[in-house]
C-alpha cells in the first residue's frame, strides 16, 4: 500500500497537469480560443458577463482566461472594463491569411484552366472583403482585383457571396457603417437593393458582378463552403465573354472547386492524431 506522502505527491502531480477535454486537447486552450472567436462574433468587444452567458463558462474561470490573454497582448481592457481583441492578432491573421492564399493556388489555377478567366479568392475582414489569392486569365487584361486589395461588399461578387446567409439586420448595420457609394453607374446603393441581391445568391448558389465595381468586367462568386474562416473563390473576366451562357458553364466548375477546396482546408485544420 502507498505511503499517505507518496499519495500526496502523486495527487500534487495531478494537480499540476493541465485539464484536457474529451477530443484530447486542454481544455484551458480550449476555452481560450472559444472566447476569442465568441468576442469576434460580437464584434470584438465584450464584457466578461455576456462572454459568461454565450459560452456558459463562470465568470472566475473567463475572469482568469482573460487575464492571461490580456498578458499575452491577445485581448485588451478597455477603459469601460470591457475587453477588446487585442493587437497581436493582427500579425498570426495576416500570416494566416496568406497561407490560406497558398493552399488556394492550385484550385484558382484549375479554375483559370477550366474557365479561361482569372480566378481570385477573397475573405471578409471586418466589413471589408480583402483579396489573399489570384491566379491571372493568359488573356491580356488588367482588372481591379489584385491580392492585398481591400474592398467595400455591397460593390462585388465575393461580397455577395460571403454575406448572402447573413441575418438581414447584420448586413444593414454593416452597410450602414461603410455607406455604400457607386465605383459605377450600376452599383447597389441601396440596402433593400443589396438584401435583394442576396436573396438572388441565396436561390441561384452563386453571387454576380455585373458591371457593379468596374465597368466592363462581370465576375461571378461562390462561396467556400464549411470554411474556417469565411472564403469565397470568383472568376472575372470582360463582359462580353463572362456572358450568361458562359455562366452556366462557369458556375458549376466554382461550385465544384469550392468543394473540393474547402475538403482540403478541413484536412489542413485538422488535429493531428496520435
Amino acid at each position: 500500500m502507498p505511503t499517505s506522502s507518496a499519495s500526496s505527491t502523486s495527487a500534487a502531480a495531478d494537480a499540476a497537469k493541465p485539464a484536457t477535454s474529451s477530443g484530447g486537447g486542454v481544455q484551458s486552450l480550449e476555452r481560450a480560443f472559444d472566447l476569442l472567436e465568441r468576442m469576434a462574433d460580437a464584434g470584438g468587444e465584450v464584457g466578461l458577463s455576456e462572454l459568461s452567458a454565450s459560452s456558459g463558462l463562470p465568470l472566475p474561470t473567463i475572469h482568469r482566461l482573460m487575464r492571461t490573454l490580456v498578458a499575452c497582448g491577445y485581448v485588451r481592457q478597455q477603459p469601460n472594463r470591457r475587453y477588446a481583441l487585442g493587437p497581436r492578432l493582427i500579425r498570426l491573421g495576416e500570416s494566416s491569411a496568406r497561407l490560406l492564399g497558398t493552399w488556394a493556388r492550385p484550385y484558382l489555377a484549375r479554375l483559370v484552366e477550366e474557365t479561361g478567366e482569372t480566378a481570385n479568392m477573397a475573405l471578409l475582414d471586418g466589413d471589408e472583403i480583402v483579396y489573399v489569392a489570384q491566379v491571372p486569365s493568359k488573356h491580356s487584361m488588367r482588372m481591379f482585383t489584385e491580392v492585398g486589395r481591400r474592398v467595400l461588399p455591397h460593390s462585388t461578387g465575393v461580397g455577395k457571396a460571403l454575406l448572402a446567409h447573413t441575418p438581414p439586420e447584420e448586413v444593414r448595420a454593416l452597410l450602414a457603417r461603410t455607406g455604400m457609394p457607386a465605383a459605377t453607374e450600376k452599383t447597389i446603393t441601396t440596402p433593400d437593393a443589396f438584401l435583394a441581391a442576396l436573396e438572388q445568391v441565396r436561390r441561384t448558389g452563386y453571387a454576380v458582378d455585373d458591371n457593379e465595381q468596374e465597368i466592363g468586367v462581370r465576375c461571378l462568386a461562390v462561396s467556400v463552403p464549411d470554411s474556417p474562416t469565411a472564403a469565397a473563390i470568383s472568376i472575372s473576366g470582360p463582359a462580353g465573354r463572362v456572358t450568361d451562357e458562359a455562366t452556366e458553364k462557369i458556375v458549376p466548375v466554382l461550385q465544384t472547386v469550392a468543394q473540393e477546396l474547402s475538403e482540403a482546408l478541413a484536412k489542413t485544420s485538422s488535429p493531428p492524431q496520435g
